[in-house]
């Protein structure tokens, strides 16, 4: 099973931003605790036994937060650029290949991992490889059938019913995202939501490569990898076959693409600190500010506040932001890595050129920022909470709060967190900071204070 995670989720703006996609938020809850849209799949793969051969595709940027919330031992093939679905699926399916060592018959699974279903969509998945080898088709694909019109999905039209003893449909067509009337027809005459999940066998692909002029194997592949068509898998791949079958699946499933679907499947109307009088009926907060947002008395909105800012929207009318948000969006201001978060509380710049960005960090229990160092800029950590581990030049000292650490330019240092999460403001002083301004180095286990 290959996990495709891509994209930056706008409509899901101030939380969703390039640094932290939609799938990537934690608003879901499950068990009582928060869970994020690629938290709860994995859980749902894991839960149906299909988690140990899945892998994950996405650019650099994502991997670190996929191995953030799932766990160091997820398995990431990493593309060089983000360059759509055609690439995407293209550089996995060599990966599984020559490096997995999978033959060209296996059959290998695609699905993103930002949609919403039922466990039972886990079940019905498994169904597929034996849907590819019952109907001798190229590729079979997972269709939901529709709950009601609409204009945010793709569908899948089948050519006709299927056989008793077969439970598929041959696939006629593909419609994009039509519009309600157009969506209601396609509904009538059986069509189905084009859910992004379908199997194919490796050789399949790799043998479209080959008749494209594309190299097949994955190190080729990767370093050509810029010349690939920017493109979805759908329009390169799906709509030019013609022998396709569609498995119908008429449980729960949603794309949480927008803030009105998202709220529908949150627990309750107030996330974060907030208040919503009771005339403000079908009104929803999500806030990630540490100050109050309250709705006195406004019916059917959602408000969102987050350190990109705030969004105030009609329910109805949420679908619509991404073009708004590319007319005022900032640059992220908050941040996930595999060892925490950490947000930008200001950025000044003096007369003289000197800059100053100020952040707040969180160091998750047990994890560390890796050892390195910057030419450009000074570091100022003030703790704030917890107890960390702080190595500066090979010499280690533990740290809690009310301590400040100084780390001149040029000085080679990590920070971790020994005893529960570490919190502390950092301010990065110099007239050039810059993010590209780091150099990274090889230490034996940072948070093995004994063996420094």
């Amino acid at each position: 099973m290959i996990l495709l995670s891509g994209g930056s989720g706008k409509r899901l703006w101030p939380l969703s931003n390039v640094n932290r996609p939609k799938q990537f938020l934690s608003i879901l809850r499950h068990d009582e605790r928060p869970e994020s849209m690629l938290q709860r799949v994995w859980r749902q793969l894991d839960e149906a036994n299909l988690a140990d051969e899945a892998y994950f595709s996405t650019s650099g940027a994502q991997a670190e937060l996929i191995r953030g919330q799932i766990g160091g031992d997820a398995v990431v093939i990493e593309e060089p650029a983000q360059r759509d679905t055609f690439p995407a699926i293209s550089l996995a399916t060599a990966y599984l290949h020559n490096v997995a060592g999978a033959s060209r018959d296996e059959i290998v699974g695609i699905m993103p991992v930002d949609g919403y279903a039922g466990d039972e969509f886990f079940e019905h998945l498994r169904r597929l490889p034996a849907v590819l080898e019952q109907s001798g088709s190229d590729i079979a694909l997972m269709g939901a059938a529709p709950t009601e019109p609409s204009d945010k999905y793709g569908y899948i039209v089948p050519s006709s019913s299927p056989a008793l003893d077969q439970p598929f449909y041959r696939v006629s067509s593909f419609v994009e995202k039509p519009d309600l009337i157009r969506s209601e027809a396609l509904i009538r005459e059986g069509a189905l939501w084009n859910c992004g999940v379908f199997a194919f066998r490796l050789g399949f692909l790799l043998d479209i490569l080959e008749q494209k002029g594309l190299p097949a194997d994955y190190e080729s592949l990767s370093t050509n990898y810029a010349d690939l068509p920017k493109t979805s898998f759908d329009i390169a791949v799906v709509e030019q076959t013609r022998k396709l079958s569609v498995l119908p699946y008429h449980g729960e499933w949603r794309d949480l693409g927008t803030w009105d679907s998202l709220v529908r499947e949150m627990s309750s109307e107030l996330s974060g600190p907030g208040y919503i009088s009771e005339a403000s009926h079908e009104s929803h907060i999500i806030n990630e500010l540490e100050i109050p947002v309250s709705i006195w008395n406004v019916p059917d909105i959602i408000v969102v506040a987050g350190p990109d800012g705030v969004l105030v929207t009609d329910r109805q009318s949420s679908t619509g932001i991404k073009d708004m948000v590319a007319e005022i969006e900032i640059g992220p201001r908050f941040e996930e890595r595999f060892w925490g978060k950490q947000t930008v509380l200001s950025h000044q710049q003096a007369a003289s050129g000197l800059q100053t960005v100020t952040k707040r960090v969180v160091i998750s229990a047990g994890r560390f920022i890796s050892y390195h160092e910057h030419h450009f800029r000074k570091e100022v950590w003030t703790i704030v909470s917890g107890m960390g581990s702080v190595c500066i030049n090979g010499v280690t000292q533990t740290v809690s709060p009310g301590e400040v650490i100084v780390v001149e330019p040029g000085a080679k240092h990590f920070i971790g967190a020994i005893e529960g999460d570490l919190e502390f403001i950092e301010s990065q002083i110099g007239h050039i900071v810059s993010e590209t301004d780091i150099s990274r180095y090889e230490f034996p286990d940072p948070m093995d204070t004994h063996a420094l």
